[in-house]
């Protein structure tokens, strides 16, 4: 049974009522007569992970629209744990609108995570009335938390501008806490952190997280040392020496990579299905770089009739043209440019037809054209090369980029501009949880000075800025839609495009459940266009994160509610399913190196005559192969608290109509998931990444 405390009711004045600091003096009361007093049951949940419970004393006040009151407890709130009470008021509080709490201490400050406070309002003439308090945060110190009720934004223009001043009063102490800063020219900015240290405690890593995350890592490093301990090469001799270090974690695809790395319908499906998706294009004219010399004739015509044909393909990497390669302890790698041609066959199959490796220079001889029918080892290295050069575009341009650096902007702006209450935070904050804390770990251990993208990487060094300055100068707001950039790409309508498909399916996912939210707060457009900190968050995003991305096509407002719910759906995608379909298949086509080769020790082949010896010394070296390994496994691998999309726990809203909406949601990513499964079934190669159950409801990796 829950504890039933009796006390006196304060009237509030407009310089002690929330969202102000003040405390208002409140004592335990003597019970008085039911008629003249409120009663409340009133709960208090604490999160569930290591830490979240408090050996600090809580207290509470209840803040209604004609009084407050102190609840007259004591709380120590355990982790996992749901504290029930009942509470008489010895007056009428009007309306709630609040819950004030406090943490105090004696010797020791420890942080309480509070989920959420519910009260329930038990009335004489109906059902008690169930008002919810979300929090999803971090308590600390000794500073009073005002928890405004979850439809306080349907009710910000009215109870005397409280909601209103609440909200000004949050976001102006957000933006102290999350600041812009520039890491590097030409990219869109970042949080202003030196380490994940930096961070507020409300977007880092939760105890088990950081656990899983520092010692994998460590034992990644582990692994490193017991494989070149095992193998004992200081150089390889062969490709089979690769089998040496292809042993640990590793997944079915991967070892299928390992049979089947070689074949030309395999090297093509990668395009389609693989890591990265995102540059394959269907020709609509022969590529201006392509100079096929005379003697090729025939391969002018194929190109030209699979042209008219509609099923001529290319994947163009000159945005790596001109890159300066990275030197690894002394030793000058190497970068190519390709470009691939490629045809699609009526089974679905995509082949290769001719690769070009470098863009054509003014003063120098013309490039060769690699073919299927060159000799074979010449055939399986020019393949490599653009395996390497994907590797770059995919880590830098696909991933880094257009999922973890634009999310961060996302994070930001966010944080910045829409207070706790406001719709589209409510929507959008599960999708940016530990977004912060990886991408800002990113920057101090992956893409710093020293990281392993300088250690390993042949676009390290610096030119992996050059590279992500490139990729952001041609980034737009379509290339981020799936809708238009396949078709931009001319990818809609292939039985084989595994990625494009059930991305297509998931934005119209996302974008229901989008719409079904905005719609239940925008009634029309004028709401859209008058509502100030949707205008401030979406310009903020737009000519402050990304640095002026509207001459890009992005927005700096939103005239309509179908124009927010677009900008949205992006958003929840982007941090979604599209990072869900790059990220997860490190783990599969890198872990066989030869398949996609971080880095590239000698110049790419200017003649067709190319030996095993030549292979060989090209490839990653044993270090280089083995760490290469590690991260894709790290950075692949199922991650122990993954949240699937659409499943957090967090309840940000309240009545029937967001759980009608939420739930129509679950309902459609369980559809689409049986029909992945039995998709999955009848192929060779299943395409699982944009399987529901397995896209994880923000970038925590």
């Amino acid at each position: 049974m829950p504890i039933t405390y009796s006390v006196w009711g304060t009237f509030p004045n407009s310089s002690t009522i929330c969202p102000t600091s003040a405390l208002l003096w409140a004592r335990p009361g003597k019970p008085q007569s039911p008629d003249k007093m409120g009663r409340y049951r009133v709960r208090v949940a604490t999160g569930s992970f290591a830490f979240s419970g408090s050996n600090n004393q809580v207290r509470l006040w209840l803040v209604g629209l004609r009084a407050e009151a102190e609840l007259g407890l004591r709380l120590r709130l355990s982790r996992g744990q749901m504290e029930d009470f009942e509470v008489d008021v010895s007056e009428d509080l009007g309306p709630l609108l609040f819950v004030k709490l406090r943490k105090t201490h004696l010797l020791l400050k420890d942080a309480w995570f509070c989920n959420h406070i519910t009260v329930w309002v038990f009335q004489e003439s109906t059902e008690e009335k169930e008002i919810m308090f979300p929090c999803y945060r971090w308590v600390q110190g000794d500073g009073i938390i005002c928890l405004p009720e979850a439809t306080a934004w349907m009710m910000r223009n009215e109870v005397q501008g409280l909601f209103q001043k609440h909200g000004e009063e949050e976001l102006e102490e957000r933006r102290t806490l999350y600041r812009w800063a520039t890491w590097k020219e030409g990219l869109p900015l970042s949080v202003a952190a030196a380490s994940e240290k930096d961070l507020p405690l409300d977007v880092r890593f939760h105890e088990g997280k950081k656990i899983d995350f520092e010692g994998t890592l460590a034992a990644g490093m582990m692994d490193i040392a017991l494989k070149r301990l095992y193998t004992l090469l200081n150089s390889w001799k062969s490709l089979e020496d690769f089998d040496q270090i292809f042993w640990g974690s590793k997944s079915a695809l991967a070892k299928r990579v390992h049979q089947s790395w070689k074949e030309d319908d395999f090297f093509g499906y990668q395009f389609l299905n693989g890591v990265n998706p995102t540059l394959l294009r269907r020709s609509t004219s022969l590529p201006t770089r392509l100079v096929i010399p005379p003697e090729l004739e025939g391969l002018q015509v194929q190109l030209e009739r699979k042209l008219q044909e509609g099923c001529l393909f290319e994947a163009d990497f000159s945005l790596l043209a001109g890159v300066q390669a990275n030197v690894i302890q002394g030793e000058r790698q190497h970068l190519a440019a390709p470009l691939v041609m490629l045809k699609m066959e009526p089974d679905g199959k995509l082949l290769p037809m001719a690769i070009q490796l470098q863009p054509p220079c003014s003063g120098s001889p013309d490039p060769p054209l690699f073919l299927p029918s060159d000799p074979s080892l010449t055939w399986l290295l020019a393949k490599a090369w653009v395996r390497n050069s994907d590797f770059q575009l995919h880590e830098l341009q696909a991933h880094l980029l257009k999922t973890h650096l634009v999310a961060e902007v996302f994070a930001v702006a966010t944080m910045r501009c829409l207070p706790g209450m406001h719709p589209i935070f409510k929507l959008l904050i599960p999708h940016l949880r530990y977004t912060l804390e990886i991408n800002t770990r990113a920057r101090t251990k992956l893409i710093s000075d020293g990281g392993i993208f300088d250690q390993v990487v042949n676009t390290g060094g610096g030119g992996h800025l050059d590279v992500l300055r490139r990729a952001t100068a041609c980034l737009t707001y379509r290339s981020l839609c799936p809708p238009y950039d396949l078709a931009d790409r001319g990818l809609l309508g292939i039985p084989s495009a595994l990625y494009a498909h059930d991305a297509l399916r998931l934005w119209d996912i996302i974008s229901r459940y989008v719409q079904g939210i905005v719609h239940l707060y925008y009634s029309e457009d004028k709401v859209v266009q008058s509502d100030p900190e949707l205008q401030a968050w979406c310009q903020e995003i737009t000519e402050i994160g990304l640095c002026g991305a509207q001459e890009r096509g992005f927005p700096v407002s939103f005239q309509s509610r179908a124009e927010l719910c677009h900008f949205v759906t992006m958003c929840i995608f982007t941090c979604t399913a599209q990072h869900s379909g790059i990220n997860q298949g490190q783990l599969d086509w890198y872990a066989w190196v030869p398949n996609a080769p971080c880095t590239m020790r000698k110049p790419p082949p200017t003649t067709k005559d190319v030996t095993l010896e030549m292979v060989m010394a090209t490839l990653p070296n044993v270090h280089q192969a083995c760490l290469q390994m590690t991260i894709a496994w790290h950075l692949g691998r199922f991650q122990p608290d993954m949240v699937p999309l659409g499943h957090h726990k967090e309840e940000y809203f309240a009545g029937p109509g967001h759980k009608a909406v939420l739930n129509r949601f679950q309902e459609d990513l369980n559809t689409l998931e049986r029909e992945i499964v039995a998709r999955n079934k009848g192929l060779d190669l299943p395409y699982y990444y944009l399987q529901p159950s397995r896209i994880e409801n923000s970038i925590t990796i």
